[in-house]
């Protein structure tokens, strides 16, 4: 799983591309992190402050590795960023890792993050050469879970540790 960084994967979709995150989404990243439905089922502290996404931002770009691909979704022609979706937690020896996304408010519903998750889960099948997926989501976002069943993933009986308000699922390739 070797990725040279000088050339970070863009990934593009019918409607939408898949870009590496920036300084310059910050008040986009600030809006997602502060805002109230999302981070309902997170359990992560709120942004406050402008300071505090590009905060998040640098550690997603100093952190980024064979580990953590982390992109910005826009809408193709635009810079705006609408939403995130990242892989991470790999575990090389067992072709494994854990997919996270969200999306500003008003873009829920309309079909992009299963767009966008199916682009990304072909990049992990095809290019990572990955055999196993996991997500987790919390038992109340029904949208989430909606979502994770239609991309095929299967809810799991296993408890995710420290947190019984979560659910995982594992697409296995």
């Amino acid at each position: 799983m070797n990725r040279n960084f000088q050339t970070f994967p863009i990934l593009i979709t019918e409607r939408f591309t898949l870009r590496k995150i920036s300084k310059s989404d910050s008040e986009e990243i600030l809006q997602l992190r502060s805002d109230i439905e999302i981070n309902k089922f997170l359990g992560r502290k709120p942004s406050k402050t402008l300071q505090d996404a590009l905060n998040f931002i640098n550690s997603i770009i100093e952190n980024e590795s064979d580990e953590l691909f982390y992109w910005a979704i826009t809408k193709t022609g635009e810079d705006k960023l609408i939403g995130t979706i990242c892989l991470f937690e790999f575990l090389v020896d067992l072709k494994k890792c854990e997919i996270g996304y969200e999306l500003l408010t008003e873009y829920q519903n309309q079909g992009i993050m299963i767009e966008v998750a199916k682009k990304v889960l072909e990049y992990a099948i095809n290019a990572l050469r990955l055999k196993t997926i996991d997500a987790q989501t919390h038992k109340d976002n029904q949208s989430s879970t909606k979502l994770l069943l239609k991309l095929n993933f299967k809810k799991l009986d296993d408890v995710v540790e420290n947190n019984p308000n979560l659910i995982l699922f594992r697409l296995i390739i």
